[in-house]
C-alpha cells in the first residue's frame, strides 16, 4: 500500500471516529440560549452532540464504502462493520470483497490486510490530538476556526441534514480537501460521509443500523478474531 493510500485510510478512520464522537446524539436536546445570531443546523447538531458526549460510550454500525479514483475504471465498493468505544478506540472490520481490518487504539492505527500480506502500524497522535481539541473538547467556534462549514439544509434524501466542511489549514488540505456529512433528521445519527482528497479521489461511507451504547463483543478491538 502506498503512503498516499495509507494517509487516506488514516483520514477515513479518524474522520469516522471524530464524527461519531461529536455528532451522534440521538437523545440529547440542548437548552437554547439567546444568541446574537440564529444558529444554523450544524451549530445545533454540535451542541446536542456535546450534551450527549458523556452519555455515549460505544457505537456500532454497518457501512458501505465507495471509493472513486482516476486509477479505477469504476468505483470500488466494500462493506463491513464499524465499532467505536470511547474515548479512543475504533475498528473498521471489512467483510467484502475481502477481509481486512483498520484498528485505532489510542494514538496507534494498525491496518491488517491478509490477502495482500499487509500489516502496518502508524502513529496518528497528531490527528487524534486535533480530534480531541476541536471535536471533543472544543467549541463550535473553535471548529469554525479550522473549517469553512456550510449548512445546506435538507440533503439529497429528505430525511437528512447536509453539511460540508472545508479545512482552512494547508497541512490538512494537502490530503483532505472536503468533508461532506449527511445526518438523519429524526435520530441525529450519522447517515453518510464523503471525503474528497487533494487529487480528486473520493471515499464515501454510508451507514446503516447505527446503534449508540451498543454492547461490544469481546475481541472486537483486536486484529485477530
Amino acid at each position: 500500500m502506498s503512503r498516499l493510500a495509507c494517509r487516506r485510510a488514516i483520514a477515513a478512520a479518524v474522520a469516522v471516529f471524530a464524527v461519531c464522537s461529536a455528532l451522534a446524539a440521538p437523545h440529547a436536546r440542548a437548552q437554547k440560549k439567546p444568541a446574537a445570531h440564529a444558529p444554523d443546523v450544524f451549530d445545533e447538531l454540535y451542541t446536542r452532540g456535546k450534551q450527549a458526549n458523556a452519555a455515549m460510550k460505544t457505537l456500532t454500525a454497518r457501512f458501505t464504502e465507495t471509493t472513486t479514483s482516476s486509477l479505477l475504471t469504476k468505483p470500488m465498493i466494500a462493506r463491513g462493520l464499524v465499532a467505536v468505544e470511547r474515548p479512543s478506540r475504533i475498528v473498521l472490520r471489512y467483510t467484502e470483497p475481502d477481509a481486512r481490518v483498520v484498528l485505532i487504539d489510542g494514538n496507534r492505527m494498525t491496518m491488517s490486510w491478509p490477502s495482500r500480506h499487509l500489516k502496518q502500524t502508524t502513529d496518528i497522535g497528531a490527528a487524534q490530538g486535533r480530534v480531541q481539541k476541536y471535536f471533543v473538547n472544543g467549541t463550535v467556534d473553535d471548529l469554525r476556526g479550522q473549517f469553512i462549514i456550510e449548512d445546506h439544509g435538507t440533503g439529497d434524501k429528505a430525511s437528512t441534514y447536509y453539511v460540508t466542511m472545508v479545512p482552512k489549514r494547508k497541512q490538512i488540505r494537502e490530503n483532505l480537501v472536503r468533508l461532506d456529512l449527511w445526518i438523519d433528521k429524526t435520530s441525529l445519527l450519522l447517515d453518510a460521509m464523503k471525503m474528497t482528497f487533494a487529487n480528486g479521489d473520493t471515499k464515501m461511507l454510508a451507514f446503516e443500523e447505527v446503534t449508540p451504547n451498543a454492547p461490544i463483543e469481546p475481541g472486537t478491538f483486536s486484529l485477530e478474531r
